[in-house]
């Protein structure tokens, strides 16, 4: 029962909503089935698997609103579900952010959900984790590794008319490889919406290579060094930045997008011309909602185009405030690259550091997007093309922007976290101390 189609969710949602007494009342429903496997030393630890489904109601009566969730799909628990919900909202304060829910909605046809990924059973997993395990064994390295699948539908109804409904499914694995004395390591991350796509041997041979190459690592003195991140350590930087483009805080004054008086900087050049970033819902490497959370579509969009910032994102309130349209926050982005692959990036460069991975990344200043954070699982010194030798890892500053604007090249772009990331070569990388874990 934890996956309903489109029909029988539509119909349960119908039933909910006729119990309804409220001004306003919306209705989520979601479900999903899945399961994991997880592993250390190189040993399964622990695996399982779930399925469940829920409903949540919202009811409003004027500008108070009230929430209740429930797991119970009979006519009496519906009715149940939905009177609590407008008993809460009559003792609830006024919101200062009220915004009507919204009517009928036209939805781009998802594409999201695989029966592949979808007919995962515990066998297939424990074979996915074996592959990792058996050749991390044929190397004498250690494997330590995660496998989370599932496959789910959401969807929403409210009092307006508006109907939504999204299938979805996915798998995201990742392994740490460790030499036997813990000297060398080496990660690598996959995620795939069609499981089909997802080869947890093949992945794991990328770990282990660098798990056995990054052994005896020297100390190279921190500084600003031309680096190579791959789509692993690009994107958390990447990420963050996109979290941060959002209308209501650029406005406020609290954003690398904000100028004084309130004023943004949309429609500004800010990055270097080979800076291309959308989103499209339907892209089929990338697949994902074609609605957001708070109903309105998603469509494709140009957030940044060669450099210059588009659009940014608004939430219902704010667009209202500010009587725009206003966009949602995408459920990934894409960014154009070029056709060089990291062998070739590496090829090109004289001297450098390419780095595997970033971690403990914390934010130093919101108004700049500087960061601060570590190298890890694989960090190498480049001289004339080559991968010369394995150096310790750093801590480094840096802000995205900056990065953005020193820019050299840029590779094929990967699918890593549900977006499309490319290699790139960046220049003056910010390398302030040297850290001693591998």
């Amino acid at each position: 029962m934890a996956i309903l189609s489109k029909d029988q969710a539509q119909a349960l949602l119908k039933k909910a909503l006729s119990y309804s007494k409220a001004d306003e009342c919306e209705v989520n429903l979601s479900g999903y089935k899945g399961g994991n496997i997880r592993y250390a030393r190189s040993t399964v630890s622990t695996s399982g698997e779930e399925e469940n489904m829920s409903l949540a109601v919202e009811a409003r009566f004027g500008k108070r609103s009230g929430v209740a969730t429930i797991n119970e799909f009979d006519d009496a628990s519906l009715e149940k579900v939905v009177r609590r919900a407008e008993e809460v909202a009559r003792i609830a304060p006024e919101s200062p952010e009220y915004v009507p829910m919204l009517g009928p909605q036209n939805y781009l046809p998802s594409n999201a959900w695989f029966k592949s990924t979808h007919d995962i059973d515990p066998e297939y997993r424990a074979n996915a984790a074996a592959k990792s395990m058996q050749l991390a064994d044929s190397k004498k390295l250690t494997a330590a590794g995660f496998w989370e699948d599932r496959s789910g539908f959401s969807a929403k109804m409210n009092s307006k008319g508006l109907f939504a409904y999204n299938q979805s499914s996915g798998v995201d694995f990742s392994v740490t490889m460790r030499t036997a004395d813990g000297t060398g390591s080496g990660y690598v991350t996959r995620d795939v919406s069609d499981v089909s796509k997802l080869d947890t041997g093949a992945a794991s041979e990328i770990a282990a290579q660098k798990a056995l190459t990054s052994v005896n690592a020297k100390a190279v003195e921190p500084g600003k060094y031309t680096v190579i991140l791959e789509p692993t350590a690009a994107v958390d930087l990447l990420q963050n930045m996109f979290r941060s483009m959002d209308a209501r805080s650029a406005e406020e004054g609290r954003s690398f997008l904000s100028k004084p008086g309130g004023k943004i900087k949309l429609g500004e050049k800010m990055f270097d011309d080979r800076v291309t970033i959308t989103s499209d819902p339907t892209n089929p490497e990338v697949p994902s909602s074609t609605w957001s959370g708070d109903g309105r579509a998603h469509e494709k969009v140009i957030w940044i185009d060669k450099g210059v910032i588009k659009n940014i994102p608004y939430s219902r309130f704010w667009a209202e405030k500010k009587g725009v349209k206003g966009l949602p926050s995408p459920g990934g982005f894409i960014m154009a690259g070029g056709n060089q692959s990291l062998e070739d990036l590496i090829k090109g460069t004289q001297k450098g550091i390419l780095v595997t991975r970033l971690w403990y990344i914390r934010a130093v200043d919101p108004q700049t997007l500087l960061y601060t954070g570590l190298t890890r699982d694989g960090t190498f010194y480049i001289e004339n093309g080559k991968i010369k030798h394995p150096v310790k890892n750093f801590r480094f500053n840096e802000s995205p922007v900056i990065m953005l604007n020193n820019l050299e090249a840029l590779g094929k772009p990967q699918r890593i976290g549900g977006n499309l990331v490319p290699p790139m070569k960046i220049r003056d990388f910010t390398f302030t101390s040297l850290s001693d874990a591998v």
